[in-house]
Formats: structure tokens, sequence, C-alpha cells
């Protein structure tokens, strides 16, 4: 492992712990702890699970009509929600490819914050500096906070056992101080379960930790947090959403906010949707035994009709999915096959998600 990738506020307690570790990002991160990632992904859809995940970024976009500022950059529109709401949004680029999927933390008009996706974080802050006016202030502040992910459907129980705010709506966000540190607690998570993911100040971060797995949260890696998302059919960016994968190849429409005047790509992707994009990205569940991945051969018959994006075993279901971008003409319903090494694997077109997620 190279001496050179950063580490979370948190990596002595994973150490401890007996974590395993892999690059991602450039961060070197827990993949999976002595459980193993099936017993971790089962302990998050049947318990509650607590993920390290500070190598997410972090960016301040603060001063007079900052919210304005970034609904003006960002596809979504930010006046959905109020004070106090989180958007999952898209900085495209303007062919209207996806630089990043983030969320944004809304705290007043002046105030937003940003989550991106770690390798992602000095580009969407560097593109929003570049464009900011007079006034906006743009802040990456990646390293100065983790963020941990409590997941599952006990996660209440343990902020409650904390002492942090729980009952409050999906996609909304409470403060709370814990021991003179300010945590942000958002009701969300990359799990399909309910959950929360906290952002706290490094220095507070390992009391946190501490406090969350003494209530009873097993501690889970990112191994897990991959079958989980890919259950869910949530897209990873660089695999399912890229600078090459639009927001409409992806059905991501509903995260596109169509009727304003602004935001970055918009001329790109509506004359996207409005020809029809040649591929889409559906699901595929195995009807056979085998294990898709990324980047093998969609096959109807001897044509080659799409490609995996992501693949993994859904421990929940007990056989393969994955995502894939297809031609257009294919639909959930149609049968396939992948090209596993040579060797064909069948499988179904679905819409995702592959499971049930908890109530919101």
């Amino acid at each position: 492992m190279s001496e050179t990738l950063l580490t979370s506020p948190l990596h002595e307690r994973h150490l401890a712990h007996g974590a395993k570790f892999a690059e991602f990002a450039g961060w070197n991160m827990p993949l999976q702890y002595e459980s193993g990632v099936l017993a971790e992904h089962q302990a998050v859809r049947t318990g509650v699970g607590a993920f390290d995940v500070s190598h997410l970024g972090k960016v301040w976009v603060t001063g007079p009509g900052a919210a304005a500022f970034v609904n003006r950059c960002l596809a979504n529109d930010l006046d959905r929600i109020g004070a106090g709401g989180a958007q999952y949004t898209l900085c495209l680029d303007g062919d209207g490819g996806v630089v990043d999927d983030l969320i944004a933390y809304r705290f007043s008009d002046d105030e937003v914050f940003l989550i991106p996706n770690a390798a992602n974080t000095a580009e969407v802050a560097r593109r929003l500096e570049e464009a900011a006016p007079e006034g906006i202030e743009v802040r990456d502040v990646h390293r100065g906070f983790a963020v941990i992910a409590v997941q599952g459907p006990e996660s209440p129980r343990i902020l409650e056992y904390l002492g942090l705010p729980h009952d409050h709506e999906y996609m909304t966000f409470r403060e709370h101080l814990v021991d003179h540190a300010d945590v942000i607690v958002c009701r969300s998570g990359y799990t399909g379960e309910t959950g929360f993911e906290l952002v706290v100040p490094n220095e507070a971060a390992v009391d946190l930790w501490d406090g969350i797995l003494v209530a009873g949260a097993a501690p889970c890696g990112l191994g897990a947090r991959d079958t989980l998302r890919l259950e869910m059919g949530y897209p990873l960016h660089g695999q399912d959403l890229s600078l090459d994968i639009t927001p409409v190849q992806a059905r991501l429409n509903w995260a596109i906010g169509w009727d304003k005047p602004e935001f970055w790509g918009k001329a790109a992707l509506e004359a996207e949707r409005a020809a029809g994009p040649k591929r889409r990205l559906w699901g595929l569940e195995a009807t056979g035994k085998g294990v898709p991945r990324a980047h093998m051969a969609v096959m109807d018959g001897d044509e080659v009709v799409g490609e995996t994006t992501s693949g993994t075993h859904a421990p929940t279901l007990k056989k393969g999915v994955a995502l894939a971008l297809l031609d257009a003409a294919y639909k959930p319903g149609a049968e396939l096959e992948l090209d596993v090494r040579g060797r064909r694997l069948p499988i179904r077109v679905v819409k995702p998600p592959f499971t049930k997620a908890t109530p919101k």
C-alpha cells in the first residue's frame, strides 16, 4: 500500500478491529472486517451497521445568494427543498456528461454544503470556484471532517442511544452539539435501508465512532456498501455514471431541474431527451448460475447489445445482478445473455431496485 494514500481520522480504530484495506480514490479505506462482506451486508439489512465514508468530499459554498448560485450550476432544482433539506444532484459538463453525483445540504439561502465523491471533490470545487461571482466563497474542506454512515432498520435506536436527532424526515438534516462539536445528522444513505449520515469534525470522530459501536452497530466496510447499493440499483460514479454516461441514459431524469432556466449541460441534455437516448441503464438478473461483473458483453444471440457497468452476487437475493447500458430497443422483460469469459449466462432485463427498500 502506497505511503501517499490518505487515511481517515478513524484509521487506528479500523486497524484495531482487524479491517482489510483497499484504495478508494487515493484513500486507504476499510474494505471489510473480520466478519466478512456477507455478514456485514446482512447486519445492515436486518440490524444496523456503521461505515466510515470519510473519503467523501466536503465543500462549503457561502455568501449572499450562495444557494441561487449553486442552483445555476448543478442539475437538480435546489429550490425544491428549503433550509434543512438535502438533495441528490449532479455536476455536469457542457456535453451533459456527469462530472460527479453529490448531495447538497441547504443550510440557508446563503450557505450550501456539498458532499461529492472522493475522486471528484477537487474538480467540483474548481468548477464552482471558477464560476463563482464576487462575494461567493467556495471552500474545499475535504480533510477537515469525517463522515460516518449508520445504516439499517435499527439505526434510529443507535442515534437515540447517543442522544442524536433521529426522527426527522428522509433527506433532511439536523445539527446537534456533541462534546462541543457540531454534528450534522442527515436522514440519508446508500444502502436502501433506514439510515443516517453523520458529518463530524475530525477531532470528535473517534469518540462518536466508539459510541456507535458500543450502542450495537456492526463495523462495515466498503465492500458491503457496494453490494448493498447494487441490490438497490444505485449508480456508482466512474462505473454507472461518467463523462460518457449522461443522466438521460442513466434514467436519472428525476434528478434534473428541467424547468430551471439554466444549469451546466442543460442544452445538451434537452437535445438528448428530445431525440431519445441511444442507450439506457437497466438492471440485469441472472437466471442461471454465475456472477456478473463490470465490462461484460450483453448478447442477443450473436449480437452485442450492451455492456455491464457494475455487477455482483446479491446476498439478499442469492443471485447475480448487474447494471448495464443497453441499446434503447431493450426494455425490462427482455431475455438476453452475458458473455462470462466465453460462457453464456442467461439474464433478464429488470427495472431496479432488485430488492425492496425499507420505508423512508
